[in-house]
């Protein structure tokens, strides 16, 4: 993942892909999308144990 200052930042990027335009999304989208619990228990310590035991 790329994070840019601004969609015109991204296409002026050396590696843009056209092709990409339509993932191009603000920093509160992708803070909404990895803030959800299934991410925030990865923080845990026993994050591991309890994910083989399937109470995650």
């Amino acid at each position: 993942m790329n994070l840019f200052r601004s969609e015109e930042h991204a296409r002026h990027w050396a590696k843009f892909d056209p092709a990409t335009e339509q993932h191009l999304q603000p920093l509160a989208h992708w803070l909404e999308r990895f803030s959800a619990g299934t991410f925030r228990a990865r923080g845990a310590t026993d994050y591991i144990s309890r994910r083989a035991a399937g109470t995650l």
